[in-house]
């Protein structure tokens, strides 16, 4: 297996047939619930701007929650990391 069939998950032509599947499938469901790709669009333009418009308190908002996830995920990581160190897996 080459670097960029590593990459992508298998042979190019493969992966492209399973996102045209899984890109119609999705949008089957999307549209069943009566949501477009403009709603998708718009709602991601309405959280940027409002995230804009917060200015820099978003950006303690945001760094408050990162250490409040990573005080677990940094230590987690760290043991798992040694058990597989323990193991040769690492």
């Amino acid at each position: 297996m080459n670097g960029l069939q590593r990459f992508m998950g298998g042979s190019p032509a493969q992966v492209l047939l399973r996102l045209i599947v899984l890109s119609l499938v999705v949008g089957i469901v999307l549209s069943a619930l009566g949501i477009s790709p403009y709603d998708i669009l718009a709602r991601l333009e309405a959280f940027v701007r409002r995230i804009w418009n917060m200015g820099f308190g978003a950006i303690g908002w945001i760094w408050n929650y990162f250490l409040l996830g990573a005080v677990i995920v940094i230590p987690v990581w760290i043991v798992i990391r040694l058990l597989n160190l323990g193991r040769g897996k690492a």
